[in-house]
């Protein structure tokens, strides 16, 4: 079985996600209107989610279960 590959990630998956939906963002706007516009606004919306969602599991307030 053939050993993985592992590296190390030097931006947080929050800063990640944001640059992704930050780049599909700016991809859609020079797309006509249709389904690869759609597509690439689709994929932003749920790189924004997931960054939302992480920084919210990783906060402070929200502590584990007992």
């Amino acid at each position: 079985m053939p050993e993985r590959r592992r590296f190390k990630q030097t931006r947080s998956l929050e800063e990640r996600l944001s640059q992704e939906a930050k780049r599909l963002r700016e991809e859609a706007k020079t797309l006509p209107p249709g389904p690869r516009r759609e597509e690439a606004l689709r994929k932003a919306r749920q790189a924004e989610t997931g960054s939302h969602m992480s920084e919210w599991l990783r906060s402070p307030g929200l502590q584990p279960p007992e």
